[in-house]
């Protein structure tokens, strides 16, 4: 379980969490990765495990968390994503009124982006090569649709920001002329990019329990808040129901073994989880 040091407030195994490359060996097929918040540390372990395995694959859907969580595998950094969040969680700068004065927002992308990955860097020309996709959502207000962007043909870091961007609570991002939030506003797993991708394997990575299912609507704010963008409004009152059918339909093509599906058997533990499903992730990937 995560546990943080009393005065620091870091995790107390940082030392212990691998500083490691992962190998260039592709591996046919789309990992969608679930927001989620801090939740999507969870994601982070997962990802870790499957670039110790040597599953490097070769399209990545992400959402929110998970677009951020994205980075750091397709770049091959092994540990490199928890480190900053273990590390960061409590700076007021990358999670606090820090990062409201300089973007607006819960989360601090300008210190993320300019500042930690002076301190933390990664091997951006991995990140960059075009043997593998990646591809974030971030849902446009005017039409209340997810659109995807994907890397070599946008702004990777202003996507990955409009992506994580929670709605109520921060700005939205303007790309190109238009405003933009958080990707699950619209589509809380990013399946149907995935679906789209020509890969033939699915690996799904949820961060809640897959009994886990959202309550109908939307706060009763959002109305006023975004009575300017009626199709966004219509997207945050259809997305817990949309959710609720999507992650029945993954479930059950799961059961077929049409898809592989991991979620939290505790909170944090995706490493363990990861590791303990390996071969049976193997065998759906060689059937």
């Amino acid at each position: 379980m995560i546990r943080f040091r009393k005065h620091e407030k870091i995790y107390s195994g940082i030392d212990q969490i691998p500083r490691k490359t992962a190998d260039n060996t592709l591996t046919p097929g789309c990992l969608v990765l679930e927001g989620g918040g801090w939740k999507g540390l969870y994601t982070l372990g997962v990802l870790d495990a499957l670039m110790e395995y040597g599953l490097n694959f070769s399209s990545v859907a992400g959402v929110s968390a998970g677009a951020l969580s994205g980075l750091g595998y397709v770049a091959g950094e092994i540990g490199w994503g928890a480190r900053i969040d273990l590390t960061y969680r409590h700076d007021r700068n990358y999670c606090g009124i820090g990062a409201f004065r300089r973007d607006h927002g819960i989360t601090g992308f300008s210190y993320l982006f300019d500042d930690l990955f002076k301190v933390m860097p990664f091997d951006e020309g991995r990140l960059m090569d075009p043997s593998r996709r990646l591809a974030v959502s971030a849902t446009n207000l005017l039409t209340g649709q997810a659109e995807y962007f994907e890397k070599g043909n946008c702004d990777l870091y202003r996507a990955i920001q409009a992506s994580a961007s929670v709605p109520y609570v921060t700005q939205p991002v303007m790309i190109n002329g238009i405003p933009y939030l958080d990707g699950g506003c619209a589509e809380k797993i990013p399946i149907s990019w995935a679906k789209c991708s020509g890969e033939e394997k699915l690996v799904v990575v949820r961060t809640r329990e897959l009994s886990f299912r959202r309550k109908p609507g939307a706060p009763r704010i959002a109305e006023r808040m975004y009575r300017r963008y009626p199709a966004f409004v219509r997207s945050l009152q259809n997305a817990n129901e949309e959710f609720n059918r999507t992650v029945d339909a993954l479930e059950q093509d799961a059961a077929a073994g049409k898809i592989f599906l991991i979620a939290p058997s505790e909170p944090g533990l995706g490493y363990r989880d990861m590791s303990r499903q390996i071969e049976d992730l193997i065998a759906y990937l060689q059937a």
